[in-house]
């Protein structure tokens, strides 16, 4: 768990532009910045460099640091607790990670009728026939764990041809502004950190993404 002294410091250096590129900092300026010692504010920025929060260049005259991923994932946090203390109480959910290839089921189980008919009733369009599989960070997975206690929209299963099809859940959300769906079906072949995802559109060609590309899902409830 990261210190609230280690916080302050992290948002002091995001102050700077450490969100966008490498800053310089001495630490005698950012002790100044702080409040602190010099020898206070170098222990900081060690500490964050440890957690990997924010990677450092050191040179004689002082440091580039950068604001990492985790850091920035970390900050986000902040930024959503603040917003419900003094917003409407609407907390929002960033979740990152890569895109990889899925079994191939998807494209079947969206092209089935029964199915695109729920999904075009509960969450508002008809879904491509066809899933994007997102491998989440590791930043990610506190935030995945805190979907679980939101009301997910239940799809019901059905049974044609001889062949019962399971209950599945699903969740809105969106990438880039494309509305989306997290679906979970109640039996999954996926672990815990891949999110299979629905849309409107094929979300590969929309956003001109491929394997291994970075995506952020966003959840508002």
């Amino acid at each position: 768990m990261i210190l609230p002294e280690d916080l302050q410091c992290l948002k002091e250096i995001a102050l700077k532009g450490g969100l966008k590129g490498p800053v310089w900092v001495s630490s005698q300026s950012l002790g100044g910045a702080l409040g602190t010692s010099p020898q206070t504010a170098s222990r900081r920025l060690q500490s964050l460099e440890r957690q990997q929060y924010l990677s450092r260049s050191v040179n004689p005259d002082g440091q580039y640091v950068t604001v990492t991923r985790s850091g920035e994932e970390r900050l986000r946090h902040e930024y959503a607790d603040y917003c419900r203390v003094f917003g409407s109480g609407r907390e929002e959910f960033v979740l990152q990670g890569t895109v990889i290839s899925g079994l191939g089921e998807g494209r079947y189980y969206m092209s089935l009728e029964p199915y695109v008919q729920q999904f075009s009733q509960k969450i508002g369009f008809a879904p491509y026939p066809g899933t994007l599989n997102i491998r989440l960070e590791p930043s990610s997975m506190q935030v995945r764990k805190r979907l679980d206690q939101l009301e997910w929209i239940r799809i019901h299963g059905f049974s044609a041809e001889g062949r019962t099809f399971g209950d599945a859940r699903c969740l809105p959300c969106s990438i880039a502004g494309i509305p989306c769906g997290i679906v979970i079906p109640g039996r999954t072949h996926y672990p815990d950190d891949v999110l299979e995802l629905i849309a409107p559109v094929a979300l590969r060609e929309a956003l001109r993404i491929n394997d291994m590309d970075e995506v952020k899902v966003e959840v508002a409830p």
